[in-house]
């Protein structure tokens, strides 16, 4: 007897949107077509089976989607994900710190495998409860954790009768743990999978050959060095063997020398690797020739040089005059504003009362307390005729903007000249590593080889860190000729209705065969304007040496205003000029001899490029000014003096103690714990009530963890976080957490969702065939992806950013975070958090977070972090 077989309808309809329910389905007939049909008809040609196990995944496929869209995803992927994010940074950071403090015990031939040891020993320490030591490094208890996962998630989803099918449960979890799953997760924690992820997405910006030579220079990869070395040399031969004359000649000899450049800083960094002579550049330069001089003025307003000097003022006593000054400036500025708020409402006709000239002599007393009376501790000490003079000023006359402007001029002074400060801080290992932050420090390292040779790359002595590609290039002009110019006179012209000031230039050209050239050109302010954008764009550190005399637009063709720009522009053109500079940057003499030849200049930016520049500079700048940090812009003039009236009279403090306070750091209002928050999760430090704004706290959390600026003092806090809340407002406005909440929406849209699924299908099953394992790729190749995929990040950070916290700050950071991608094991682990964090999120009601702690609990790491806090916290019970 033969039994009818049922028909057995299949409903194709999964999330309720057509656009993702589409290539789903392609996904479920690919995945049962190449994981079950292929043996099971061997077996059967009954094809209820399949059907079943069909209408099983779909099942789950809808209790999925149906629970996502009852998921509100912002605050996962605004806080929870970055948080996991940064803590694992965080983690990896310290593992890095204990790493090097044990690496004189260990052998290099184990480095790799201590290291990830370490990792999770900190990773315990941190989790408290949790350790995925055995997840991400042993294979079979990778895949028996994602089968027990996959069974709870089948439980969760699946209805009560489908679940009891072990056959059928047990093939649908096997596909989605051994068939899904692992190859998803194995591909995403692929360094080399990440580091081409990386140039994919920053493929819009070309190669900067300044970052890739930085990355070079700065390499402690033998594999990479060699990779690239050995790619030099088969491009070398290439060129060797072409056949060519004429102007091709000229170029492939360029491309030769520039090849030779590389091939020789690879050897020479290689052989320094190996031998161990490794040494920092900063110790180094500490003890070799001469350091740039930054004078005081620039110091003091530049944000990245200031806190070097606030640690070394606090380090030799003196802050209480620094902060004297910077509350001073502060003071200055804050009352300027509302002095002009006050002027602009009397021309309006507005009622005036003496409540802003009232909080504003408030404000001048808590300064003349806190710094420069008797009872101020530490006191800064003042002429006794200027502290009379002040303390007359203060009690019988209207506060102004400079009633502290003598007192601050003489602790310049006194800062400037007194040998305990500024010129012992020249001579202070703060100073050198300043310089290092600035991008001015010279890098004696690459003198020559190491066998005593003196022999020196294209003829530069002491070349700088940031040297590019384009040194290689050509023959240096300062080996063939030496520069001397300066402006012999100006006038001014009218062209079509047009009126500039043009400035002649005498230059002196001496070549090697001693015969001197003597030639007029005549440049107009905007022809300096150019040139000065360009060099500062080809070398990013030369901006903080040369300073253009600023744009004027009104009566800029004044007599006197013209004789000045003049003086201006010959001190930029000796400085720019010096044998110091041309050998710092020996590319730099081409542009210089470009622009001093005698004809047209021709503009490399146009007319637009170069007005942005000017409006964009100056708000660069003026990011540097310590007036930002210590000022407070009224929201609107309405606003601004119910702002002032309610926090005016708490200015003295503001102005003083907290100020003071906030220099130091460690934050003086934190009661001292015995607990080091190092050994926490980020989140367990953010607190809500300092900002609610999401995205500042988000972007502070990152930036915290990436540039490791816990370390740094609070000084260098406050200004990023004043200027990314500059950034967020003048981009974004009130806006910022709608755009964010808009953000979300998009990425959890239909047609989002959609175009994951078709990724995943087509990565997959590209063509509809099953994607077969790609063959590892050869590790020279996988090593020059490393050096293409940390040049591109280097090359993208901002200059504001290394404005801020510093260029070499910048750069460990950038390459922090790239060098915590290399382990293969690490980014499991990343991965994994991730999608226990999207698990919580999607199923709160259930307790994830504890079936997580039991899945891990097999660590034997975890078993000996809780038998050492056991033992620990015994003593401490018998005590009691």
């Amino acid at each position: 007897m033969k039994k009818e077989a049922r028909p057995i309808r299949i409903d194709r309809r999964l999330t309720g949107s057509n656009m993702i329910d589409e290539p789903l389905q392609q996904v479920i007939q690919f995945s049962l077509r190449d994981y079950i049909q292929y043996w099971y008809y061997t077996l059967s040609d009954d094809e209820s089976f399949l059907l079943e196990i069909r209408q099983t995944v779909q099942n789950a496929l809808v209790q999925l989607s149906t629970r996502s869209k009852e998921v509100d995803w912002q605050p996962y992927f605004t806080t929870r994900l970055v948080d996991d994010f940064a803590t694992h940074l965080r983690v990896f950071r310290k593992a890095q710190q204990r790493t090097i403090e044990k690496e004189d015990q260990k052998q290099k031939k184990d480095a790799v495998e201590d290291f990830v040891d370490t990792f999770f020993e900190v990773e315990v320490e941190m989790e408290k409860e949790i350790c995925r030591d055995l997840v991400c490094s042993s294979p079979k208890d990778e895949e028996g954790f994602l089968k027990d996962l996959c069974e709870v998630l089948l439980y969760l989803l699946l209805p009560p009768g489908d679940f009891q099918n072990k056959i059928m449960r047990y093939f649908v979890g096997e596909i989605l743990a051994r068939g899904i799953l692992l190859p998803l997760i194995n591909q995403l924690s692929d360094p080399d999978y990440i580091n081409q992820y990386i140039i994919w997405m920053i493929h819009d910006s070309n190669y900067n050959y300044e970052a890739f030579m930085n990355i070079i220079k700065l390499s402690d990869n033998v594999g990479e060095l060699e990779s690239v070395r050995d790619k030099a040399a088969e491009e070398l031969q290439y060129l060797r063997s072409l056949d060519t004359a004429g102007d091709d000649i000229n170029t492939i000899k360029n491309q030769i020398n520039s090849l030779l450049f590389v091939k020789k800083v690879c050897e020479t960094r290689i052989q320094r690797l190996q031998s161990g002579k490794e040494i920092d550049t900063v110790k180094l330069a500490a003890n070799f020739g001469k350091l740039y001089t930054v004078p005081l003025d620039n110091i003091l307003v530049d944000n990245v040089a200031l806190q070097f000097f606030i640690d070394y003022m606090q380090q030799s006593g003196g802050q209480a005059h620094l902060f004297f000054w910077l509350t001073v400036e502060g003071y200055r500025v804050t009352a300027q504003q509302q002095l002009e708020v006050l002027l602009n409402r009397r021309r309006d006709g507005e009622r005036q009362t003496n409540q802003t000239k009232d909080l504003l002599r408030t404000a001048a007393f808590g300064v003349y307390e806190q710094y420069l009376s008797e009872k101020a501790s530490p006191r800064v000490v003042i002429d006794d005729y200027l502290l009379a003079k002040l303390e007359y000023m203060l009690n019988n006359e209207d506060p102004t903007p400079e009633i502290f402007d003598d007192a601050q001029r003489q602790v310049y002074d006194v800062m400037l000249r007194d040998e305990r400060f500024y010129p012992s801080f020249k001579h202070n290992p703060f100073y050198i590593r300043m310089l290092a932050e600035l991008d001015m420090l010279k890098d004696p390292s690459f003198r020559g080889s190491d066998d005593g040779d003196g022999e020196s790359f294209n003829g530069s002595p002491t070349g700088s860190i940031n040297l590019s590609l384009d040194d290689l290039s050509n023959v240096n002009c300062d080996e063939m000729f030496q520069l001397q110019a300066y402006i012999s006179d100006t006038g001014v012209c009218n062209d079509h209705g047009k009126t500039y000031a043009l400035y002649a230039i005498t230059v002196h050209r001496r070549n090697l065969d001693g015969i001197e050239d003597i030639w007029k050109t005549y440049r107009r302010y905007s022809d300096f304007h150019d040139f000065h954008m360009r060099i500062t764009e080809q070398f990013e550190n030369l901006a903080n040496l040369l300073k253009l005399p600023g744009k004027k637009t009104f009566n800029n063709m004044d007599k006197d205003f013209l004789e000045k720009r003049k003086k201006d522009l010959n001190t930029y053109l000796q400085l720019l000029l010096t044998p110091e500079t041309m050998k710092a940057w020996p590319t730099l003499a081409n542009y210089a001899h470009d622009f001093l030849e005698n004809k047209a200049y021709n503009k490399g930016k146009g007319g637009f490029a170069r007005k942005m520049d000017t409006f964009v500079n100056p708000l660069r700048n003026s990011m540097k000014n310590v007036s930002n940090v210590v000022k407070s812009f009224p929201d609107s003039l309405a606003e601004g003096m119910t702002k002032m009236s309610d926090n005016m009279g708490r200015m003295s403090e503001r102005l003083g103690q907290d100020i003071k306070h906030s220099f130091s750091k460690v934050p003086p209002m934190l009661p001292k714990s015995d607990a080091d928050p190092e050994h926490f999760r980020v989140s367990a430090q953010l607190d809500d009530n300092v900002d609610d704004n999401i995205p500042l706290r988000v972007m502070l959390l990152l930036m915290d963890e990436v540039f490791d600026l816990k370390e740094r003092n609070q000084w260098l806090r406050r200004n990023i976080k004043n200027l990314l809340q500059q950034l967020i407002r003048a981009t974004y406005g009130d806006t910022i957490n709608r755009k964010i909440v808009d953000h979300v929406d998009w990425m959890t849209s239909p047609e989002q969702v959609a175009d994951f699924v078709k990724r995943f299908r087509d990565a997959f099953w590209p063509n509809g065939i099953l994607a077969e394992t790609a063959p590892r790729r050869d590790k020279a190749i996988r090593m020059r992806t490393r050096v293409a995929a940390k040049t591109k990040l280097l090359e993208i950070m901002p200059d504001e950013l290394k404005h801020i916290i510093g260029a070499e700050t910048t750069r460990k950071g950038i390459l922090r975070v790239f060098e915590m991608f290399q382990h293969n094991q690490l980014n499991k682990r990343l991965v994994y958090v991730f999608l226990e964090g999207f698990l919580e999120t999607l199923f709160p009601q259930y307790k994830f977070h504890e079936l997580f702690s039991k899945l891990h609990s097999r660590s034997e790491r975890m078993k000996k972090y809780k038998q050492r806090l056991q033992s620990s916290q015994t003593p401490s019970l018998q005590k009691r």
